[in-house]
């Protein structure tokens, strides 16, 4: 997985005031999640929902801080996966990026969730999938379509790779590779095992190809 730099700056005031001010200065708001204890970002009274999240009865690190647009602009509009070296306040930490929130007209970035990732604790991550190889049903005039674009997959950060290569050479017309057909190292993939991920379609040309090979022979 490639790895992406990103620096934050700490995130002193909270609540929506604070917030609204925040993206008026075009800085947008973050949080990161992880560990097993609570850090607080500023002096003050940590309010429930705020700062402190509960995960099976154990607290969580929850560090609000900003970043710019320019900063995080290539995370965000890519279909890859990065790690992410996040440095706050001189402290650097490894994370992913777990969901953002945007303005539903406006497309506007609002927030930014990280989650830190330890290296020998499972993740939950959305790979990318990539097809390879020249399908038999193509060949045959049939369409491949990639009807599931990301698998939800779990293991290692450091088994979790750039994207899930699918060869399809052996795809043949009308068929589809489901989530069940697959598997890779060190990774347990989550969607559902009938989930379709890729097929060949029949079109017109596949129809008509087989009827003149049909009238050959």
């Amino acid at each position: 997985m490639k790895t992406f730099q990103l620096e934050g700056q700490p995130r002193v005031e909270l609540g929506k005031k604070s917030v609204k001010s925040l993206r008026r200065q075009g800085l947008i708001p973050a949080i990161l999640y992880g560990g097993e204890t609570v850090e607080l970002p500023y002096e003050g009274k940590l309010e429930k929902g705020e700062n402190l999240v509960e995960n099976q009865g154990k607290g969580l690190i929850v560090s609000n801080f900003v970043v710019t647009f320019d900063a995080v602009r290539k995370l965000i509009f890519t279909p890859e996966i990065f790690l992410v070296e996040l440095t706050v306040n001189g402290k650097t930490r490894k994370a992913i990026l777990k969901a953002l929130q945007a303005h539903p007209v406006t497309e506007e970035i609002l927030h930014l969730d990280f989650l830190e990732v330890f290296d020998q604790k499972p993740i939950v991550i959305e790979v990318p999938v990539v097809l390879e190889g020249f399908a038999v049903g193509v060949r045959a005039g049939g369409k491949l379509s990639l009807v599931t674009r990301k698998l939800r997959s779990r293991g290692l950060i450091g088994n979790i790779p750039e994207n899930l290569k699918i060869n399809v050479e052996s795809l043949e017309l009308g068929k589809s590779i489901q989530v069940k057909n697959l598997s890779f190292d060190n990774l347990e993939l989550l969607n559902g095992p009938e989930n379709v991920v890729c097929t060949v379609a029949v079109t017109r040309g596949s129809i008509a190809a087989a009827a003149t090979e049909a009238a050959v022979k």
